[in-house]
């Protein structure tokens, strides 16, 4: 087990990961998955080149960076400006899901893919990359969402992937504006 994880970490070391910042991306993120009562919240957002310095200067970064006030303030005006899409479960209807064949995992990667191809069809969302913040091997990903009648197919996943992807920042914030909200 321990040559695997040198493995892997060779793989991710092995990714350049200066590319994903400045272009025109989709990214995914989710929160809530820790927090025993609150819901799970996915949201993915469309970041084009023109808003970057935008978002920058208004502070956009990983939301767990940020203290809940900084996203109350930042938040409203992503969701003024970027094309988005937000999934919200609550904790009934993923218990509902948990008594089937369903894991968070599972669920987490279906309620991605639904926010994913929503986002692709607004107006004016043209990319160059989709990224996912990783919790999970893609393989894995892909596994849980093979039913799906339409499916994402060309994500690159990343860990860490907020810090390294404004549209993964942005989703992040999103979320947890939301999950603020929420609970």
């Amino acid at each position: 087990e321990d040559n695997n994880s040198k493995k892997e970490k060779k793989k991710e070391e092995d990714i350049d990961t200066t590319d994903y910042y400045f272009i025109n991306s989709v990214g995914s993120d989710e929160v809530g998955t820790g927090d025993y009562f609150g819901p799970l919240i996915v949201t993915a957002a469309f970041v084009s080149k023109e808003n970057i310095a935008w978002m920058q200067d208004l502070g956009v970064r990983d939301s767990k960076k940020l203290t809940d006030d900084k996203i109350i303030k930042i938040a409203p005006e992503l969701i003024k400006r970027i094309p988005h899409t937000t999934m919200v479960l609550s904790n009934e209807e993923y218990n509902q899901y948990h008594s089937t064949d369903f894991n968070m995992n599972k669920v987490k990667a279906i309620l991605h893919n639904k926010c994913l191809l929503s986002v692709l069809k607004k107006d004016g969302v043209s990319y160059s990359k989709i990224v996912v913040d990783q919790f999970e091997p893609p393989k894995s990903y892909y596994n849980h969402i093979k039913n799906s009648t339409k499916k994402v197919n060309d994500i690159f996943f990343l860990t860490k992937a907020e810090d390294q992807c404004l549209s993964v920042a942005c989703a992040s914030m999103i979320s947890r504006y939301i999950f603020l909200q929420e609970m």
